[in-house]
């Protein structure tokens, strides 16, 4: 197997060697910059998520929370726009974003993809790529690994020209992201193309690749010069977080490299068991939250498949979307004081299973981590991993923590925290002669004769033999006590965070509390304009036999509309297969449905009409997928937008019965069932069901009641040739046909309490001659933002399903923006502010939304003008806009 090389360089031979030249290495001890080794705690901040006014501020306020690194990904459509058309100006000036990063004393671990992830329209792959049915994404292939060099050749100089430590701050460089997730065929070749992409543009800061569950050759192909870093995002309550993350840094340590984990959640308490296992780089996504403007979130798979990204993008990060700092803020900055005090001794630490014996009366880790500490004792976490106090004695005070026994020592440990404690630890460093044998609280400041902690419950500190317990400090009353000529003081954690000096005798200078941002209450607006023009100018985009892509069209973020006529005598139900994103369906001027299927086939209820009618499909763009999910056709990865396919469904056939079994102890002649219906003691074995079925048209086979993935093999009945396998999911269980007859076999684990399959044939005719128009992002764009005349109206606004109005808002000042929470029912709201598309809001009966609040839209501080599109929706209530709500960002 090959090893990455250690070296900063790209120098391919695994020599394990360790160097300094290019200013940054990388050894089984951790991180070495110029200065010395660091323990590198790094906030996930993205330029393209905020407004270019914050970016400064953002980033100071990162580093105000004692981080010294971001993290940023490079979105390959956010700057090639269309194809071959590239911006680097304004929110997309990412040079100017990593500028400021060095200019705020900030390092940068710059994300450049090709593919992101990030819950970005997909994965940050340009749409257009899925028009040529030759590329392959993520693979080893020239059609697209020509594409990432036009990409790499636009981002690549950007971030060579601001490597550490010359000219900028970036120290490492990842190539794609949680590649393991992915079936790449050539793993190995295609990192290795990526890899050399980035040597030929002269990046000699380390070149990394994440694995996203732990599969290190999966992630990079365990290519020379790339080096593997780890993705964890545990259950934060596990005990058995510290054992998995040891494994993986003794892993990277038998390869001369430290654990880089490069995601993970954002508790500290979590962040604190990921340190004491051996993490060198810790990398909690997302910290720093943000926004999804405009048509950027992702169709993903949170949750249910086919669920969309809010225009919020947050996870609970330690910064909210709005910029307000949440409690997790100032466990940063503790933790960050505990790193800075230890220096040295914590940066060069090796993981190690404590033979210090730790027992508690409260649940904690399976198996607890330490920290071999450079230049002797221990750093040992103790986490608190329940929430209820007086579990314990708190160490016999009646403080009402848990308690914790090590060697042989009572001490206090309060709920759902994780103290780092310190185990026979020499002073010198710190001006004092002796050890200090036992320190149970975070030691947040040391210097000659004075120890600082940070804790909220008493702490007990052994200093030699001599033992002392500090009463828990109370707001403005530090905890204090004196051993072995040590003055030893205790100070809550909300003052911890404001220290700003010790003087020996104990007493803490401490910097003045942050003023809490002003807030205001919410306003209720009930007026708005109007457009006297309600219909955005559409493009026109041809004539097509059958419906095309929206891609094809050239939207790619956006909408399009298909109309035809078509003739219904007869026919009871429309099947549509293949439909993305977001289809609002008219049939005979009424609307049938707004659907959000994801591609997965619909049956559309059409008896009411009758003869030649009209059907109109307005098809927006939600999002392409940014994962690769199999189990609905529009969320694999690189897969188009559009109306997919229309049929008319002429005869409907069950054909349940007369399935051949073939498995278990089924002979010959093969038995006749039903589908699913073998009876075995196999339980789990599979079984396989095979029958004809035939058509003189296209057709679609269903299969009804399927629970688990099945697998169906389609043969030609006449040739017995193979034409595809299919892997049918409970999500979209249809197999499209062309006409003739077929060999179906379908392959299920036998389940004897299964409720059993039924299956049916759909005979079909395609709804042919479509007249399509596009709406893309540029046009609805100028459209919005371009003065118009109105009419003042009062809300309630009452529309039908389809009905769309365009509404002027004026908005009052605000220093820190603004939230538009619209109420209603049944409607789709995008807003458009300082000249660009702020996002969308979704009301009424929806599809599910992850990330933040999805109930809101932001117009940032500066952002001039709001227009608001309100377009009506199918469902159960009548589609309404009954008030804007406004709220304070603050």
């Amino acid at each position: 197997m090959s090893h990455p090389t250690t070296t900063l360089g790209q120098d391919t031979t695994p020599d394990h060697t360790t160097t300094l030249d290019q200013g940054i290495a990388l050894d089984a001890r951790g991180i070495r910059f110029e200065g010395g080794p660091q323990l590198v705690l790094c906030a996930s901040l993205f330029y393209f998520r905020l407004p270019r006014e914050q970016w400064r501020a953002r980033l100071a306020q990162v580093r105000a929370s004692g981080y010294t690194c971001v993290d940023v990904y490079l979105p390959w459509n956010f700057h090639e726009t269309a194809p071959g058309r590239w911006s680097f100006e304004g929110r997309r000036d990412v040079a100017a974003f990593l500028d400021l990063a060095q200019e705020e004393g900030l390092y940068v671990i710059a994300r450049p993809g090709p593919y992101i992830c990030s819950e970005w329209d997909g994965g940050a792959l340009p749409a257009w790529l899925g028009l040529d049915p030759q590329l392959k994404v993520r693979q080893h292939e020239p059609r697209f690994l020509d594409r990432v060099t036009a990409w790499f050749d636009q981002a690549l100089p950007l971030l060579a020209e601001r490597q550490y430590p010359a000219n900028g701050p970036v120290i490492m460089v990842q190539l794609e992201n949680e590649l393991d997730f992915f079936d790449c065929e050539d793993r190995t070749g295609y990192l290795t193309a990526l890899r050399d992409q980035a040597v030929r543009h002269g990046i000699t800061v380390p070149l990394i690749a994440c694995s996203g569950q732990g599969d290190l050759e999966g992630a990079t192909g365990d290519v020379p010069g790339v080096v593997p870093a780890c993705n964890f995002y545990p259950d934060d309550d596990s005990p058995h977080i510290e054992p998995e993350v040891r494994r993986y840094a003794e892993l990277l340590a038998e390869r001369d490299l430290p654990l880089l984990i490069t995601e993970t959640n954002r508790r500290h308490r979590t962040l604190r068991r990921l340190l004491a296992s051996g993490a060198s780089l810790i990398a909690p996504y997302l910290q720093s939250s943000g926004w999804n403007f405009g048509y950027t979130p992702s169709a993903g798979n949170w949750g249910r498949p086919g669920n969309l990204m809010s225009h919020g993008y947050d996870f609970g990060g330690y910064v909210s979307s709005t910029g307000t700092e949440r409690p997790e803020y100032a466990e940063a900055q503790i933790l960050a004081r505990v790193i800075d005090t230890l220096g040295q001794r914590l940066a060069l630490a090796t993981p190690t299973v404590p033979h210090t014996p730790v027992t508690t009366d409260f649940p904690t880790s399976s198996s607890p981590s330490a920290l071999r500490l450079d230049g002797g004792g221990l750093l040992l976490a103790v986490p608190h991993l329940g929430t209820r106090t007086g579990m314990g004695s708190g160490a016999g005070t009646g403080s009402g923590a848990g308690t914790a026994v090590v060697n042989g020592v009572p001490v206090a440990v309060g709920p759902d925290s994780c103290p780092l404690m310190l185990v026979d630890v020499p002073l010198g460093p710190w001006g004092h002669e002796g050890t200090l044998t036992l320190a149970s609280a975070d030691l947040v400041a040391a210097g000659e004769g004075v120890l600082v902690f940070s804790s909220g419950v008493p702490v007990t500190v052994v200093v030699g033999d001599t033992r002392v317990v500090i009463p828990a400090p109370a707001a403005g009353v530090p905890g204090r006590a004196t051993a072995e000529g040590l003055t030893l003081v205790a100070l809550a954690p909300a003052e911890a965070v404001r220290l700003r000096a010790t003087d020996r005798d104990g007493t803490v200078h401490l910097d003045a509390p942050t003023p809490a941002r002003p807030t205001s209450a919410p306003v209720a607006m009930r007026r708005a304009r109007r457009r006297v023009d309600t219909t955005a100018p559409e493009r026109a985009a041809g004539r097509h036999e059958l419906p095309p892509t929206l891609e094809s069209l050239g939207v790619y973020r956006g909408r399009g509309t298909y109309r035809t006529t078509t003739d219904l005598t007869g026919v009871d139900e429309l099947l549509l297969v293949g439909a993305a994103d977001i289809v609002d369906l008219s049939v005979a001027g009424r609307a049938r449905s707004t659907i959000a299927g994801f591609g997965a086939t619909r049956r559309i209820d059409v008896r009411e009409a009758t003869g030649s009618v009209d059907v109109e499909a307005v098809v927006e763009i939600w999002g392409h997928a940014n994962f690769d999910d199999a189990r609905l056709p529009a969320l694999r990865l690189g897969a188009l937008r559009g109306l997919g396919t229309v049929w008319t469904v002429r005869e409907t056939t069950d054909v349940s019965a007369l399935w051949e079994v073939h498995g278990h102890w089924a002979g010959r002649p093969a038995p006749l069932r039903e589908l699913g219906g073998w009876s075995s003691t196999r339980v789990g074995v599979p079984v396989t069901y095979t029958r004809e079925v035939g058509s003189d048209t296209a057709a679609a086979l269903h299969l009804k009641g399927v629970v688990e993935p099945v697998r169906v093999t389609v043969a030609d009945a006449e040739q017995h040739t193979d034409h595809e396998a299919y892997a049918v999911h409970a999500e979209d269980p249809w197999v499209l046909l062309p006409a003739g007859t077929h060999r179906i076999s379908v392959t299920l684990p036998h389940h004897p309490s299964g409720g059993g399959l039924r299956a049916e044939l759909l005979a079909l005719d395609p709804v042919t001659d479509w007249t399509c128009s596009a709406q893309d992002d540029d046009l609805l764009t100028g459209f919005a933002t371009e003065a118009a005349p109105g009419q003042e109206v009062q809300l309630p606004l009452a529309l039908t399903p389809g009905e769309e109005a365009w509404l002027d808002v004026d908005l009052p000042p605000s220093h820190d923006g603004l939230l538009l929470r619209p109420d209603g029912t049944q409607i789709r709201v995008t807003g458009w502010a300082g000249g660009e598309c702020v996002g969308r809001v979704w009301v009424g009966d929806r599809p599910d939304f992850s990330g933040g609040d999805a109930n809101v839209l932001w117009v940032p501080p500066g952002w001039s003008g709001l227009t608001l599109l309100v377009r009506g929706a199918a469902g159960p209530q009548v589609p309404e806009l009954r008030v804007l709500r406004l709220e304070s960002s603050a």
